[in-house]
C-alpha cells in the first residue's frame, strides 16, 4: 500500500475498484477513475512548476475539480491551500501573501483580482479548465518519496480578532480522523456522505474523500446550502450521513420546511454542539424524525474531537463523547491539570491505553516566514472552556478569548446566547464585551430577529434565567449576523456593528 493519502484511495481500488467514489454537480467517478484521474492532476501539477513542499493555493467551488486537485497535490508531496470562495479580496490576498503559492487554482475573475498579490510572491493562476487541459496532455509525474509526517496542508483559521493563522498539518494528521471515524461508528461502502459546506476547508477534505476513501463509500460533494439544494442533493443521490451547521438546520424547521420523504434515506445528521439549541433539536426530530448528532472538533485537532455515539445516547448540552484516539482533560489558567468534571480549558493528547495508543500527534504548527514555526507540544491547549465528564462526555462552555470581564466577574458569551436562542423568533445572536470606563467591559448582544419579539422580552427572558451582571445591557437588531464559510458568527467587527444598529 503507498504511504500516505497516495494509498488511501488503494484498498478500494483492490475490493471494488468499479464503485462510485465521489460524486459532484460535473458528473461521477469510481475509484479506479479517481486514481488515474489524480495521477493525471499530479503529473499536470509538475508541469505547471507545483513541487513537493510547495504551495498549492485552491479556490474552487465544490465539485469534482476540488477532490482531483486536491489528490494530485497530496501525490507530488505538495502543500495544499484551501481560500474560500466567499472571501473578501483582501482577505484572498492576505492568504496568497502570507503562505506564498507556487501555483493558485482559481476561477479567470479571482486570479484576475489577486494579480497583484500572485506576482509580489512570484506565483501564477491557472483555472480548473486549464488544470484539465493540462491533465488531458500531460505524462507521468515523477515519483514522490511521500513523508506522511511532513506538512500537508495549511488551514488558516477564522479566529476571533486580528488575521487568520495557518495551522499546518500532515498527511498522518489528516488522515487519522477519517480511520478513527470509520472504525468507531462500524462505516463501510454503505456509507453515502454529503457535505455542503466548501472543500476548501481542509477540515472538510478530511471529512469527506479521506473519510469516504477509508470506508470504500461515496463522498458526495454538495453545491447547494440552501434547504431546497440540500433536500435535492439528499433525495437524488440518497445520502445517508450529512453535516450541516445550525443555521442550515434552523432553516429547514422554519422558513422552509421540506417534505420529510425527501430526508428519508438519512441515518444520521451532524452538527457542531455549540450553537444548536435544544429547542431546535426538538423541533428537527419532531418534523424529520432524526436526532441531530452533537459534535466537537476544532481546526487544530484536525477537525473532530468528540461525537455523540451511534444510536440515541445523548447528554443534554453535552458535544458528544471524545474519541478513542484522544485524550481531553481541562486545566487551569496556572496551567495544572485538573481531574474529570472540572471545568477548565479543555486539552488535547494522544490516547495512552487501546488500540488507538500513541497514534495521534499535535498539528506540526503555525505557518510563518515560508516555514512552520511554533510547533505545540501535548497536552495541546484549545482555546476552548469546558468540562470532560468521567465517561468521556466533553461539554463546552466556551471559547476562553471571548470571555467579558465585567467589574471582576468573568461572563462565557455562551451562556447568554444559549438563553437567546430558546427564545422563538431568535434566528441568530453573537453575546460579546463592550469597552467600559468604570466596569471594564459592559455585556452587549446582536441579535438576527424572525419576528416582532421586543427587546424587552429578551432582556426579561435574560433576567428570569442569568444573574443580574449576564444580562446584556446594550442591544441591536441586524438582518444578519456575519458569518464564515462553517457558520460561525465571525466576531471581529462586532463592536461597529452595534453603533450602526443605532443601540
Amino acid at each position: 500500500m503507498r504511504a500516505g493519502i497516495p494509498g488511501v484511495l488503494d484498498a478500494a481500488l483492490r475490493d471494488r475498484p468499479e464503485a462510485t467514489a465521489v460524486i459532484g454537480r460535473s458528473g461521477s467517478l469510481s475509484y479506479v477513475e479517481l486514481d488515474a484521474r489524480a495521477d493525471a492532476a499530479a503529473a499536470a501539477l509538475w508541469d505547471l512548476g507545483l513541487r513537493p513542499g510547495a504551495r498549492l493555493a485552491a479556490t474552487l467551488p465544490n465539485d469534482l475539480d476540488v477532490v482531483v486537485a486536491f489528490h494530485g497535490a497530496m501525490r507530488l508531496g505538495a502543500i495544499w491551500v484551501g481560500i474560500g470562495e466567499a472571501l473578501a479580496a483582501p482577505e484572498k490576498h492576505h492568504l496568497i501573501r502570507d503562505c506564498e503559492p507556487s501555483l493558485m487554482l482559481a476561477s479567470p475573475s479571482v486570479i484576475e483580482d489577486c494579480g497583484a498579490a500572485l506576482a509580489a510572491v512570484g506565483a501564477h493562476g491557472k483555472s480548473a479548465e486549464d488544470l484539465r487541459t493540462a491533465m488531458s496532455a500531460a505524462g507521468s509525474a515523477p515519483s514522490a518519496e511521500i513523508d506522511p509526517d511532513a506538512p500537508a496542508g495549511i488551514a488558516y483559521t477564522s479566529g476571533t480578532t486580528g488575521v487568520p493563522k495557518g495551522i499546518v498539518h500532515s498527511q498522518h494528521n489528516l488522515l487519522l480522523p477519517g480511520e478513527v471515524l470509520v472504525a468507531s461508528r462500524g462505516w463501510g461502502p454503505a456509507l453515502r456522505k454529503g457535505d455542503c459546506l466548501p472543500l476548501t476547508i481542509l477540515n472538510l477534505m478530511v471529512l469527506t474523500t479521506l473519510l469516504t476513501a477509508q470506508a470504500q463509500g461515496c463522498c458526495i460533494v454538495m453545491d447547494r446550502r440552501d434547504a431546497d439544494g440540500i433536500a435535492e442533493w439528499i433525495e437524488r443521490e440518497q445520502v445517508t450521513h450529512w453535516n450541516g451547521v445550525p443555521a442550515q438546520l434552523h432553516d429547514l424547521v422554519t422558513i422552509k420546511q421540506v417534505d420529510p420523504a425527501r430526508l428519508a434515506s438519512l441515518q444520521e445528521v451532524w452538527s457542531g454542539g455549540g450553537d444548536c439549541p435544544d429547542a431546535l433539536r426538538e423541533r428537527f426530530a419532531e418534523v424529520y424524525g432524526l436526532p441531530i448528532r452533537s459534535t466537537y472538533g476544532l481546526t487544530e485537532a484536525p477537525t473532530v474531537v468528540s461525537i455523540d455515539p451511534v444510536g440515541g445516547e445523548r447528554r443534554p448540552g453535552a458535544s458528544g463523547r471524545v474519541l478513542p484516539h484522544l485524550w481531553v482533560q481541562t486545566r487551569r489558567d496556572d496551567g495544572t491539570m485538573l481531574p474529570r468534571d472540572a471545568e477548565g480549558e479543555l486539552c488535547l493528547s494522544a490516547r495512552a491505553d487501546g488500540e488507538w495508543a500513541g497514534r495521534w500527534t499535535p498539528y506540526l504548527g503555525v505557518w510563518r516566514d515560508g516555514g512552520v514555526v511554533d510547533a505545540p507540544t501535548q497536552p495541546v491547549a484549545t482555546g476552548d472552556y469546558g468540562v470532560v465528564d468521567s465517561e468521556g462526555w466533553l461539554t463546552v462552555l466556551d471559547r476562553i478569548k471571548l470571555l467579558i470581564v465585567r467589574g471582576g466577574a468573568n461572563i462565557y458569551p455562551a451562556e447568554v446566547e444559549r438563553v437567546l436562542l430558546a427564545q422563538e423568533g431568535v434566528a441568530g445572536v453573537a453575546v460579546f464585551g463592550v469597552p467600559d470606563e468604570r466596569l471594564g467591559e459592559r455585556v452587549a448582544a446582536l441579535v438576527e430577529l424572525q419576528s416582532d419579539i421586543e427587546i424587552d422580552t429578551l432582556a426579561a427572558s435574560c433576567r428570569d434565567q442569568l444573574a443580574d451582571y449576564k444580562v446584556p445591557e446594550r442591544w441591536g437588531v441586524v438582518d444578519k449576523l456575519p458569518r464564515n464559510a462553517m457558520g460561525k458568527v465571525v466576531r471581529t467587527g462586532l463592536v461597529d456593528l452595534l453603533e450602526e444598529s443605532g443601540s
